[in-house]
């Protein structure tokens, strides 16, 4: 399956905040979305989540286009998004919060929703704090958690913004094996981070935008060697 952006324009009074932007991603693949502040990449997300429209361009999930449809009915359609900011029920335990996902599929009775339980929990290491509380998790546990809920609806694209904010260094190295876990399952990831370093280890594939425009793209030992993009953003002294 590909998730295809082609020609996507946002504008505010004057300025262009996404200029005439086009790629595409395979499911299974990891792919980053990278920029310095201001550069369009928050807007650029936002209207590929259905968070924002765009003034012209399409959004198509395999040849389908969406770019019409609003943020629920994209994640019907497969597209699930993690936002940046705690979106796990914190009154709800771990285990209640993957059922609620669960429980909106049609596709599962009762017992293939207690075995999509139990896999789940299992895959994503969340056996010790099952029983817990939303509000109780660390930054590390909830996005676990998260991510597990958003396997929940059967997803074929994950996007994941900004993934590693506020966790300590052991969570970033759960949630990269997070994402691994995602594309061995064939479900493509896109992630838009301030972490460059993290980011670029875990994608296969890098975009970097910049005054609305992507200026590069390609894998990620290309893009930290490119002159351009050593000039606008990551500088000359950028160790991975």
């Amino acid at each position: 399956m590909k998730l295809s952006v082609s020609e996507l324009k946002k504008t505010y009074a004057e300025k262009v905040a996404v200029d005439s932007v086009s790629f595409e991603m395979e499911s299974g693949s990891t792919v980053g979305l990278l920029g310095p502040n201001g550069a369009g990449k928050t807007t650029l997300f936002y209207m590929i989540v259905g968070l924002l429209s765009s003034n012209s361009g399409t959004i198509k999930m395999d040849g389908s286009d969406i770019g019409n449809t609003n943020i629920s009915t994209r994640s019907l359609l497969g597209l699930s998004y993690l936002p940046q900011e705690p979106s796990i029920f914190r009154k709800l335990t771990v285990k209640e919060n993957i059922l609620s996902a669960l429980q909106q599929r049609e596709d599962l009775d009762e017992k293939s929703i207690q075995k999509e339980l139990d896999r789940l929990v299992e895959e994503f290491d969340l056996n010790d704090f099952v029983n817990t509380l939303g509000i109780k998790l660390s930054g590390g546990e909830r996005r676990r958690t998260e991510i597990a809920r958003s396997l929940g609806s059967n997803p074929k694209f994950v996007l994941l913004d900004e993934p590693f904010a506020g966790i300590d260094p052991i969570a970033v190295s759960e949630l990269k094996q997070s994402i691994k876990t995602l594309n061995s399952k064939d479900i493509g990831v896109l992630i838009s981070d301030h972490n460059v370093r993290d980011t670029m280890q875990i994608c296969n594939h890098v975009l970097i935008i910049n005054q609305g425009k992507i200026i590069a793209e390609g894998k990620p030992e290309h893009i930290r060697t490119d002159p351009l993009v050593k000039e606008v953003y990551l500088g000359n002294d950028f160790i991975d």
